[in-house]
């Protein structure tokens, strides 16, 4: 075991790393409970963090290869008391249900709207393509993100 430095929510953190460890497992070891593990192989979303930004399956990366670069995680960009805008919308169009999904979906919409602040439904559900939701179907969550885009946008 080795320790390694991780930028977590925008803090550096020293953890400890086997060989062969996957990044979601060790961010679930060190108390990051929002990113789930569901499929294992990349194919639900439930396990998704933003990586420099950018949306992957933490399930698929060895967390030794993420040394030194910027994970987001649903516990990064909001609390129970101050929620990101894309939490309160979630919340209020009654896009979550169980909350097993929510986090990757949140996630994904976050650098979505971050790349495209205008995007069109098409665009939206291409960037929702890969997570998977049996709860609420996804008419709810396209509606949440696309109420957002008055914010990111300005339109």
């Amino acid at each position: 075991m080795r320790k390694y430095s991780l930028i977590i929510n925008q803090e550096k953190k020293r953890v400890h790393i086997e060989p062969g460890d996957i990044l979601l497992d060790v961010l679930r070891r060190n108390g990051y409970k929002g990113v789930k593990r569901g499929c294992g192989e990349g194919e639900c979303g439930a396990c998704i963090v933003l990586l420099d930004n950018k949306p992957v399956n933490s399930c698929l990366i060895l967390a030794a290869s993420v040394e030194n670069r910027e994970i987001t995680t649903i516990e990064g960009l909001g609390s129970v008391d101050k929620p990101h805008p894309l939490q309160k919308a979630f919340v209020e169009k009654g896009a979550i249900q169980c909350g097993f999904c929510t986090p990757g979906i949140i996630l994904v919409a976050k650098s979505l709207l971050d790349c495209n602040p205008n995007p069109t439904e098409e665009e939206i559900k291409k960037a929702l393509d890969g997570n998977l939701c049996r709860c609420t179907g996804y008419v709810k969550i396209i509606e949440a993100v696309k109420s957002l885009c008055k914010i990111y946008g300005k339109t």
